[in-house]
């Protein structure tokens, strides 16, 4: 007959000595160093307003320039893109008499955009934001092909003067952010 082994208390872990609870004097006051160098460092970056605006409008002007060379394809008439340093806006012809329609009928409405195209909501057109600036040519349109010519080249012209990369900056603050154009397939990036 076998006997039974007699079962053994499961190990305890050791238990810690006195003075090994928590964090040394020296561990807090460099992670306080650290986090206070931080703070001063990157805390001004995220409450700077230009650092948004300038990306912001960036975007929209990038939009709003795709959707010139869209419209320009899909309504089959060249599209102009006015850009006169305080507003980027989407027209039908130079004088921009003819005004794209914005989507859904809707610009963003701001206070700068209504006091910088006209009071008009539907309007493919968005105001500059104060304390911003823009650099481009003044006017260039997509042809119904979606290829870019410059204004200058006429309504009627088969071979385009937009033979090189054209830059949209907009800046502000020190900071700048380019919307670039390539020539002949009008891409945007």
């Amino acid at each position: 007959m076998t006997t039974a082994k007699p079962i053994r208390p499961v190990s305890r872990l050791p238990r810690p000595r006195a003075g090994q609870f928590g964090f040394t004097l020296v561990e807090l006051v460099l992670i306080l160093l650290i986090v206070g160098i931080l703070g001063a460092v990157a805390a001004p970056r995220f409450f700077e307003q230009r650092t948004f605006d300038v990306a912001g409008f960036s975007q929209q002007t990038t939009a709003l320039i795709r959707l010139a060379q869209k419209q320009a394809i899909a309504q089959n008439r060249n599209v102009y893109v006015r850009l006169d340093g305080n507003s980027v806006a989407l027209c039908y012809d130079t004088g921009c008499n003819g005004k794209v329609p914005a989507p859904a009928n809707s610009n963003s409405g701001s206070a700068t955009t209504l006091a910088r195209c006209g009071n008009l909501t539907t309007w493919a057109c968005e105001g500059i934001p104060n304390g911003l600036a823009i650099t481009a040519a003044p006017m260039f349109y997509f042809d119904p092909a979606g290829k870019p010519f410059n204004a200058s080249d006429g309504d009627s012209v088969v071979n385009s003067t937009f033979v090189a990369r054209l830059a949209v900056r907009v800046s502000g603050g020190g900071i700048s952010q380019d919307t670039v154009i390539e020539p002949e397939t009008g891409f945007t990036r």
